[in-house]
């Protein structure tokens, strides 16, 4: 009887033993470390100034002088400065009649720049990578994008690749989330995950103003981030993720078809960003904080904003009588990495989360310098705040971004060390933020407004 005690004994304190080791592998395989990242920086041949932009937009005969003036109001208050990256093909003038060849040179020019540079920086040999995550929205030729970038750096046999395509400016975090759920059921994995989006053969040549938004926003750019759950980084690592939350509100009509890629009256690709847009962001960004929230935030704020709405609905006031209660996200973060899409967009999220212009200066910044570069922007603004010295060991940054479908997703990241690597910035950091952010473009083009009539065929 004792033998067989001792016996259940020892077999139950083996399986306990075997439970806690599970359960520790699995906090191993749950950890999520960004190693590093580097931001594409294009060739400055391929720079849009003033004069550039008139240029293109000069050579378009279809439009007329209400055309003129739309565009002109749009870009002058677009928050976009003169040192944004165009594809070569649009400067080049074959706007109208891109070729296979001329994306494919966009996205080997990123890859040659932002992959090679992460690689290098980490001292990552190729064939250590396991695991690929690629995702350029509007474009996803045969084989894929991940299939050049892998006989590109020679990657191993057996590596991992994914796909990702039509997923908007919120892909990149998908792209994080997607590389995490695949380290979750494997230690030690290497991922490299690579955010761009493809200019060349999305320029709209047509008059529906809808669809001529993205000309102003849209401009070259990508990233290559590695992220590992090997323990053995975690010294070299620069953050660790600490938690990703993703909204998609597609299954709303309205939402659905805020943001489209389609032809437009005459048959001309482009993507069209309708006025349910701003509503679509708003509710897509209020579903995420609801879920994000109490992950992120210290139990005493929530608990004082519980409070504060209770007590609003007891005294029963008004509706619209007087603002709600809102949370303060500030006392759980640190540093808020926003996504740039436009001036519009950045001053709705700072009113939305009570922000200063300390906060959002990062994102401004970004669409000032490098545009609205699709999912890789969040990158540029991280890797501003880094230029800055901005960020130390311990501090909480918190990622936002938004895309057609329409999403909303965030991540929230602790920074490991001091961190102080100006990437993209290096040659430009020094000038920002610049006393203004007034472009020229209404001292060379203003003159427009003046001119009477509507006549089609207009030109500079």
């Amino acid at each position: 009887m004792e033998l067989l005690a001792l016996l259940t004994l020892l077999l139950l304190a083996h399986a306990l033993a075997y439970l806690a080791w599970q359960a520790a592998s699995r906090r191993r395989r749950s950890r999520c470390y960004l190693l590093d990242y580097a931001c594409h920086k294009p060739s400055d041949d391929r720079k849009v100034t003033t004069e550039t932009a008139g240029a293109v937009i000069e050579r378009n005969k279809r439009l007329g002088l209400s055309e003129y003036r739309f565009l002109l109001k749009v870009i002058v208050n677009s928050g976009i400065g003169e040192h944004t990256y165009c594809p070569r093909n649009v400067l080049e003038g074959r706007e109208e009649r891109p070729t296979l060849a001329d994306a494919l040179d966009e996205m080997d020019a990123f890859f040659s720049d932002a992959v090679a540079s992460v690689l290098s920086k980490s001292n990552v040999d190729p064939l250590a990578v396991d695991l690929v995550v690629l995702n350029v929205g509007s474009f996803s030729p045969a084989p894929s994008l991940v299939s050049r970038l892998v006989a590109r750096f020679g990657l191993r046999d057996d590596v991992m690749a994914y796909n990702l395509s039509g997923m908007g400016c919120s892909a990149g975090l998908i792209a994080v989330d997607v590389a995490r759920n695949v380290m979750l059921t494997r230690p030690r994995t290497m991922a490299l995950v690579v955010t761009s989006e493809s200019c060349a053969p999305n320029w709209y040549m047509g008059t529906d103003k809808s669809m001529m938004l993205g000309n102003c926003l849209f401009r070259c750019g990508g990233a290559a981030a590695l992220l590992t759950n090997d323990p053995a980084f975690r010294r070299r690592a620069k953050m660790e993720l600490r938690c990703l939350v993703r909204a998609n509100i597609g299954a709303h009509d309205d939402a659905h078809a805020a943001a489209v890629h389609r032809e437009d009256a005459d048959g001309r690709l482009g993507v069209s960003l309708s006025k349910a847009l701003p509503k679509a962001a708003v509710r897509a960004f209020t579903e995420n904080l609801q879920r994000l929230a109490p992950r992120i935030l210290p139990a005493g704020e929530l608990a004082r904003f519980a409070a504060r709405l209770l007590l609003r609905k007891l005294l029963l006031r008004r509706k619209g009588k007087e603002e709600g209660p809102k949370i303060d996200f500030k006392t759980g973060v640190d540093h808020f990495c926003l996504h740039p899409g436009g001036t519009a967009v950045i001053e709705a999220v700072r009113k939305s989360l009570g922000l200063s212009g300390h906060d959002v200066e990062p994102a401004r910044m970004t669409l000032h310098r490098w545009g609205n570069t699709s999912a890789s922007s969040l990158w540029y603004v991280l890797s501003y705040m880094e230029a800055k010295r901005r960020l130390k060991r311990g501090d909480r940054v918190l990622m936002v971004t938004f895309g057609s479908g329409f999403k909303c997703n965030s991540c929230y990241w602790e920074v490991t060390r001091d961190l102080e690597d100006a990437g993209a910035w290096e040659d430009c950091i020094d000038q920002y933020p610049p006393e203004t952010l007034v472009n020229p473009y209404m001292d060379k083009f203003g003159w427009v407004n003046d001119i009477q009539g509507q006549g089609g065929g207009f030109v500079f």
